[in-house]
């Protein structure tokens, strides 16, 4: 696929901002994590610049905790908003409830709490996505590469870039995803990783390796992690 990528053939996109930010302790009593600065900006803006610059005719945030602030910081940037009330509904039933605002066809999801050094990950993402054979592409990263991540990695790619749980590949946040699944599952709050057991189960979940490096900013320790990524450079 080539890199200018049409709104028309882009795929909607999903940010995840709904959380509570629990490890991020005192800094989300008054502040959503997605909010907090790093590097001179909120962190969400960092992952919704990388959604802009391919251009999707949609951009969706799912909203709970303190709403009102990201509210406030997203609406002026024409992201849509799917609000999680009463209960937050995980990134699974999260994204399930936006998909009236997303579409039917195959979305972007995004983590809102990572950093990353180097090419789009969306842009990667699109340019190994092949529908034919995928139903989900993560953009994984070799733990080598990751900052500011707590325990081991996700999954092992094999030779075809199918994955299977565990191993040195992190999921780095951002993926490509066939969400007619969804309407499967019978829970009202459930993560996305029951729809990819799913996946993989038919052998359709695959991962597609970032070249450059990644940083977790999702506890306190990360924000200065990821405050370094972007100021140096790193081989």
């Amino acid at each position: 696929m080539s890199s200018a990528t049409s709104p028309r053939s882009c795929p909607n996109v999903m940010l995840f901002a709904a959380g509570f930010g629990t490890r991020m302790k005192a800094l989300t009593q008054t502040c959503p994590k997605p909010m907090i600065p790093v590097a001179g900006q909120p962190l969400i803006d960092h992952t919704l610049q990388l959604a802009q610059a391919i251009q999707p005719q949609r951009i969706v945030a799912n909203l709970h905790y303190l709403p009102q602030v990201l509210e406030a910081h997203l609406t002026p940037k024409a992201v849509l908003l799917s609000h999680e009330t009463p209960q937050v509904l995980d990134t699974g039933g999260g994204l399930r409830q936006a998909l009236p605002l997303l579409g039917t066809d195959p979305v972007f999801t995004a983590n809102t709490d990572v950093i990353w050094k180097g090419d789009n990950p969306f842009q990667v993402a699109l340019n190994a996505w092949d529908p034919a054979r995928m139903d989900a592409l993560l953009v994984c990263i070799p733990i080598s590469r990751c900052r500011g991540r707590m325990g081991s990695g996700d999954f092992t790619c094999d030779s075809e870039g199918r994955i299977s749980r565990g191993g040195d590949l992190v999921y780095g946040g951002v993926q490509i995803l066939k969400t007619e699944g969804l309407h499967r599952i019978e829970e009202e709050v459930f993560s996305l990783n029951l729809l990819w057991n799913d996946i993989a189960s038919r052998d359709h979940l695959f991962a597609v390796e970032y070249p450059g490096h990644w940083c977790d900013v999702g506890h306190p320790e990360g924000i200065t992690i990821a405050e370094d990524l972007i100021a140096n450079d790193v081989v």
